[in-house]
């Protein structure tokens, strides 16, 4: 049997092969980011593809505040989980798993769209390329505002076992909110929230805390993790096998390695697993599966980086957004 057939456990939770279809955004929402559909069917088509186990569905709001862009996905009000429900059931019904990303967009929202002076860490333009957000100058959170947000997270995990998910997946990523805080080229703090990297962990172990308790031991969680930056002066390979100890030990049951200011790219990199020199050297400090996307685009390059053990699980992305029926 070839690895990507290959059965694993996350969290108790068996997929019956290590393909995933990773988190992207197809912003074909409402305009309160009610399902539709078009979602509905988008899923569907890729669903039924023999090699996905694992679908992971795009990031979705869980507040106002934290919304990216018009006709993004909600999790943010108990009215959506009826759409939500919908969704999940439709993937269900073609024999996949799913699992909810919950997100704050943090500086990377629009204005115009969360109504609202976009919050963040500190007070920085995020120096993602292209730029995400209006570029305008984020508000620094407050302290006692964090309590807040670990509670639209646990609120949105709530919505998310309840409409069916079988599990959720915490967006620290791609220069998003979470993102901000554990990258020091974002997180200026001066307070237990900034400074040293277990501080700028501080929030993401607040909120796996406290979505743990309110969806029980046996739920899977997921993060997304934005490891390593790959710019000057921001988060290195060495603080992502770090972090992902301190994770892991947080009650994490996957983590799911990606890049973190440079978003979901790499300059210069276009071969398969372009991420694996991170996702290998965490693979090796942890104890739970790992998952790795960029630049796999046949099956043969997932197995040779299951092979290689760069990672337990493989995303196949873009390949898939471009023809649902990859490699059947």
């Amino acid at each position: 049997m070839s690895l990507v057939d290959k059965s694993i456990e996350i969290g108790g939770l068996k997929l019956e092969g290590r393909i995933l279809m990773p988190p992207i955004a197809t912003y074909q929402c409402d305009e309160n980011g009610m399902v539709t559909q078009n979602v509905c069917d988008y899923y569907a088509k890729r669903a039924k593809n023999s090699h996905v186990s694992l679908i992971i569905t795009e990031h979705s709001f869980i507040s106002q505040q934290g919304k990216a862009k018009e006709k993004q996905l909600s999790s943010a009000e108990d009215k959506c989980i009826d759409g939500l429900k919908n969704l999940v059931d439709t993937i269900h019904a073609c024999g996949t798993k799913v699992f909810a990303q919950l997100n704050h967009a943090g500086s990377a929202a629009m204005q115009k769209v969360c109504i609202i002076t976009p919050i963040a860490p500190s007070s920085v333009i995020l120096p993602v390329k292209p730029a995400l957000g209006d570029g305008s100058l984020p508000r620094e959170i407050a302290k006692t505002e964090i309590p807040g947000i670990v509670n639209d997270f646990v609120k949105a995990a709530r919505r998310a076992k309840e409409a069916g998910y079988d599990g959720v997946e915490i967006h620290s990523a791609h220069g998003y909110l979470l993102n901000q805080f554990y990258s020091p080229l974002t997180n200026h703090r001066i307070d237990e929230y900034g400074g040293s990297l277990l501080n700028r962990l501080r929030i993401h172990r607040e909120i796996i805390h406290a979505v743990r308790k309110e969806v029980g031991k046996e739920y899977p969680i997921s993060v997304r993790f934005g490891g390593c930056d790959y710019m000057n002066g921001g988060s290195t390979i060495e603080d992502s096998v770090i972090a992902a100890k301190v994770l892991e030990q947080s009650g994490v049951d996957l983590l799911n390695i990606s890049g973190g200011m440079c978003r979901y790219t790499r300059n210069g990199h276009t071969e398969s697993g372009y991420f694996k020199d991170m996702s290998s050297a965490v693979k090796t400090a942890v104890n739970i599966p790992v998952a790795v996307a960029g630049g796999a685009r046949s099956l043969s390059d997932a197995e040779l980086l299951l092979q290689e053990q760069s990672a337990d699980l493989v995303g196949i992305g873009r390949a898939l957004l471009k023809d649902p029926r990859w490699e059947e």
